[in-house]
């Protein structure tokens, strides 16, 4: 796994070296919307991520601290991915991710899921890292 270095001191840059590649914020977005745990889950994501990339991705993520990883209960050779409570900080920024593309970008959003964060984006913002440290707790 590439060590991650800071280019500079400017949080925004910073931020970046962390969450700045798509697959990293699409990893996070299926945590927390799709409720996906498993290498094979993340696997069958409708964006394709090839092998080697998810595999990269996840042990940054567990690196960087935003996943933890554990062996799954049901198959010793299967793993689990839960958010930490730093990766929980994420859900903020992937529902304004949500907002600002499905006012700005042509996309076909989940029209129930786009109502809801429209609605009330804290009240959702909660409800989302509320389901997701459940699941960690499962």
């Amino acid at each position: 796994m590439k060590e991650l270095k800071q280019r500079s001191t400017c949080p925004v840059s910073t931020s970046l070296d962390v969450l700045g590649d798509k697959w990293t914020l699409l990893l996070i977005r299926d945590i927390v919307f799709v409720g996906k745990s498993t290498y094979g889950q993340f696997l069958q994501s409708e964006e394709k991520i090839a092998t080697n990339i998810l595999a990269d991705r996840l042990a940054v993520l567990e690196a960087q601290g935003l996943i933890t990883k554990a062996v799954a209960a049901d198959k010793k050779s299967k793993f689990t991915y839960r958010l930490t409570e730093k990766g929980l900080d994420t859900v903020p920024l992937i529902v304004e991710l949500v907002l600002w593309g499905a006012k700005h970008c042509p996309t076909i959003a989940d029209p129930s899921l786009l109502a809801e964060l429209q609605a009330s984006k804290d009240t959702a913002v909660e409800k989302y890292q509320r389901l997701a440290r459940e699941k960690a707790l499962e």
